[in-house]
C-alpha cells in the first residue's frame, strides 16, 4: 500500500457528498464529537468516513498537531470534533481529540 492515497469510496461518491452537503452541515455542527475511519492519507492530513453520516467526508489536517505526530493508517478509527465546514469542497473539518487544538 502506498504511503499516501486519496479516498476511493466508489462511483458517485463525490456527487453524493455534494448532494448531501446541507444535511451534513445540519447533522454535524461545529463542536460535534465524531468518530471516523481513515479512508485516505496525504502529507497534510487524513480523510475520514464519518460514523453515522454515510455521505459525508471529514478531513483532519495535521496543522496544530505535535511535530512528531504520525498520521493514522487506512482503516484506523479516530475520534475528533467538528471544527468547521469547507464549503468549496464539501468537507467537514475535524480536529482529532487529544491534540493541543482539540480538548478531550
Amino acid at each position: 500500500m502506498p504511503e499516501y492515497s486519496w479516498p476511493d469510496e466508489g462511483p458517485g461518491f463525490v456527487e453524493r457528498v455534494r448532494h448531501a452537503w446541507a444535511a451534513t452541515r445540519h447533522a454535524l455542527p461545529v463542536g460535534t464529537r465524531v468518530t471516523g475511519v481513515v479512508i485516505g492519507r496525504q502529507p497534510f492530513g487524513v480523510f475520514l468516513r464519518l460514523t453515522g453520516v454515510p455521505d459525508a467526508i471529514g478531513l483532519a489536517e495535521i496543522v496544530g498537531m505535535p511535530a512528531d505526530y504520525e498520521l493514522p493508517e487506512i482503516g484506523v478509527v479516530v475520534e475528533g470534533k467538528v471544527i468547521g465546514h469547507a464549503e468549496h469542497n464539501h468537507q467537514v473539518r475535524i480536529g482529532m481529540v487529544g491534540h493541543k487544538d482539540v480538548p478531550e
